[in-house]
């Protein structure tokens, strides 16, 4: 099989990928359809040459790889992926690297299968900034473990996942619930705190409390206390709202939580816990049937 990879998109993943690429001594080019954009080329050339990349036009990019690696915006990956279905043939392995839902994965997946190319997920899991040389990724399909190893002899982090296609996805995309909701929540808080003035206080407080004890101790006792404390904790976020209105901050996250503990009134957990359980899955099985059953009635 022709071992050479195709990077289609050549903004940062795809810079990123290229220098990796070019450190492992592997063959690859690159494509991007800024290139047709007279104001943008010179900068896609310049990244290019910085990575030593050859640039193809599309069909000689996808004729010459074996390997061909979609690192385009989410909003135009199946765009991309139908693009490419007339130069796509048995043989060839198309491996979509965008930050898309598990659904769309899948309809990736439909897409580039009626080309009789094989389809691999691909999921990087660790924010990517130009100048970096290392990712962290899930891959997922029948052929996932191969692109598993090509991508763990260039160095990168590379962990199969799953033989089911969206599985990966799902995997990052819920993980994003965390990273995503916790870096919003500290801006809100700390951007209120600047407001009030106690902006480094308020930090050095949040850090000293973080380190003082394993995350899985600081997290696990907030999921088992909040099936006793919802309700008390619900009243509290009214107070917090308020004092971040006065301090002209909208609410936002904080309006959020609120909600959120007061799904939990409703539930009446403290009724079904009559004290803070061992186990915080026991918590998060009881929401999870509670709210499943609901949404089914």
């Amino acid at each position: 099989m022709n071992d050479k990879i195709g990077i289609i998109g050549f903004g940062t993943v795809g810079n990123v990928l290229a220098n990796i690429f070019n450190r492992a001594g592997l063959s690859f080019a690159a494509y991007d359809v800024l290139m047709e954009d007279p104001s943008r080329k010179d900068i896609i050339l310049s990244n290019a040459k910085k990575s030593n990349a050859p640039v193809l036009d599309l069909p000689s990019l996808i004729e010459q790889s074996g390997f061909i690696i979609s690192t385009v915006t989410t909003q135009v990956a199946e765009k991309v992926a139908r693009a490419c279905l007339p130069y796509l043939k048995k043989g060839k392995i198309f491996i979509d690297c965008n930050s898309t839902s598990p659904g769309i994965k899948i309809n990736l997946y439909k897409i580039i299968q009626a080309s009789g190319a094989d389809f691999v997920e691909g999921v990087i899991l660790n924010a990517v900034n130009m100048g970096d040389t290392s990712l962290t990724m899930l891959l997922g399909g029948d052929k996932g473990r191969q692109i598993t190893e090509l991508f763990q002899k260039a160095e990168i982090k590379a962990k199969f996942y799953s033989g089911e296609i969206g599985k990966a996805s799902m995997f990052k995309m819920l993980r994003s619930v965390f990273s995503k909701g916790v870096e919003v929540l500290l801006l809100e808080m700390l951007v209120a705190a600047k407001r009030a003035g106690i902006e480094n206080e308020m930090w050095k407080e949040i850090s000293t409390f973080m380190d003082s004890k394993p995350f899985e101790e600081i997290g696990g006792t907030w999921m088992r206390s909040h099936a006793t404390a919802c309700e008390r904790r619900y009243f509290e976020m009214q107070q917090v709202i308020g004092t971040l209105k006065e301090l002209g901050i909208p609410p936002i996250l904080s309006q959020a939580t609120s909600q959120y503990f007061e799904q939990s009134v409703s539930l009446k957990l403290s009724a079904l816990f009559h004290e803070t359980p061992a186990d915080a899955g026991l918590v998060i099985a009881s929401i999870s049937d509670q709210v499943l059953s609901k949404q089914s009635l």
